[in-house]
């Protein structure tokens, strides 16, 4: 488990931009199962994808004028349980973190994997999730 100073500052580049910090499998049920309309979860994570590609792509398409009506994150290797209950929900898609997840009213419509992440830069990330938005919001 990382130790949660190093955490923390990769928690708020998400959460000051609106997300709710799921820290438990309860959280994540009510967030996700028991939320009608589009709840859009980041696999949070230390790695140098998440803090170049993924959290900055995931905030700058929250610009687009079609968005989720709810934002939500969950930390991999800190958040375990709740991580754990955002992946069961997320199957049959393998463990992947940084990852995004978008569902609507329950249930899994769009999922960004880690290798859909790395190699693109934070435009391209959120190019691909406007579409999502698009599509499903």
């Amino acid at each position: 488990m990382y130790p949660e100073a190093l955490v923390q500052p990769m928690k708020a580049e998400l959460t000051t931009a609106g997300f709710e910090d799921l820290t438990t499998p309860e959280a994540v049920r009510a967030a996700i199962q028991e939320t009608e309309g589009t709840v859009l979860v980041v696999i949070n994570s230390v790695c140098g994808c998440a803090a170049g590609n993924a959290r900055p792509g995931v905030r700058f398409s929250l610009q687009h004028s079609k968005k989720p009506d709810h934002l939500a994150t969950v930390f991999a290797g800190f958040d375990i349980d709740a991580v754990n209950e955002v992946r069961k929900l997320t199957l049959p898609y393998p463990p992947s973190s940084p990852s995004v997840a978008l569902f609507k009213d329950g249930k899994l419509v769009y999922f960004m994997e880690r290798h859909q992440i790395e190699g693109r830069n934070a435009a391209m990330v959120a190019d691909s999730l406007m579409k999502a938005y698009d599509q499903h919001c």
